[in-house]
């Protein structure tokens, strides 16, 4: 039996929370990240003894649309999955539910699924902090029913996740564009990092906006904070999240 860490994560959020979970049900767990550039992608081959955790963010109430192309790449052959969905504090809507029928498209065998919180990749006011130490407390509880679900071998899982399919949440197009300051000394980390190849090598200081997702990678990546939301976008998203993230929203285990 192999233990892997199978993650999307721009900001790191999604790998915290993750991790912690991976911790709590023990192991030697090997990290697989799929929020790389296109050719740093290594093509990766489970069994049916091994147990994986597929996390991932919700992008407006779906997994992110690049992920899913990665995650239809894996071959599952029959390793259990423990799903988590990773969101900013206002909803994960079809997220787990889309999870849920990708990883199974794959191959895996879905054995349980998480709904946690962590800090919001654009308005980092909302979720601040968090996992924190309470989500921490939950999920390391979470971890303990997962891991005693395993030692069981049963791998009984009725789809009771929360989400609608046939069809999903309609994708939005994010208007959320990072820009680029004078500080930019055209290192090429955000160009190396950035899993949509939307920033040029040649010059790290432009950005296709057409391709970007907005995961707000480059933004985590940059050694010197020269990539940034312009004010009147990072305004109009904490505007628009307001009324909808101020209220502690709390993680929810399916087992």
């Amino acid at each position: 039996m192999k233990y892997y860490n199978i993650t999307f994560s721009p900001t790191g959020g999604t790998k915290k929370v993750a991790d912690i979970v991976a911790k709590g049900i023990g192991g030697e767990w090997e990290s697989v990240e799929l929020c790389v550039s296109k050719t740093d992608i290594i093509p990766h081959t489970f069994s049916k003894d091994d147990i994986c955790i597929i996390a991932v963010p919700s992008f407006g109430g779906r997994v992110p649309e690049i992920n899913v192309e990665r995650i239809r790449n894996l071959k599952g052959n029959g390793a259990r999955a423990i799903l988590l969905c990773v969101y900013g504090n206002r909803a994960y809507e079809d997220t787990l539910t889309e999870l849920f029928d990708e990883a199974s498209n794959a191959g895996f065998k879905c054995i349980c699924a998480i709904g946690a919180i962590a800090e919001h990749s654009i308005a980092r006011q909302f979720a601040s902090g968090r996992p924190d130490a309470d989500d921490e407390k939950d999920l390391t509880d979470f971890a303990k029913q997962i891991s005693n679900k395993i030692k069981s071998a049963d791998c009984n899982f009725k789809d009771e996740i929360p989400g609608n399919r046939n069809p999903y949440k309609e994708r939005g197009k994010s208007t959320s564009k990072p820009e680029t300051s004078q500080n930019c000394i055209g290192c090429g980390v955000c160009a190396k990092g950035c899993p949509a190849g939307a920033i040029s090598f040649d010059n790290p200081s432009q950005t296709d906006n057409d391709k970007c997702i907005s995961c707000m990678k480059c933004i985590s990546v940059c050694p010197l904070g020269a990539r940034a939301l312009g004010d009147t976008v990072l305004n109009a998203v904490s505007d628009r999240l307001g009324k909808v993230c101020n209220d502690r929203k709390q993680n929810e285990l399916f087992i």
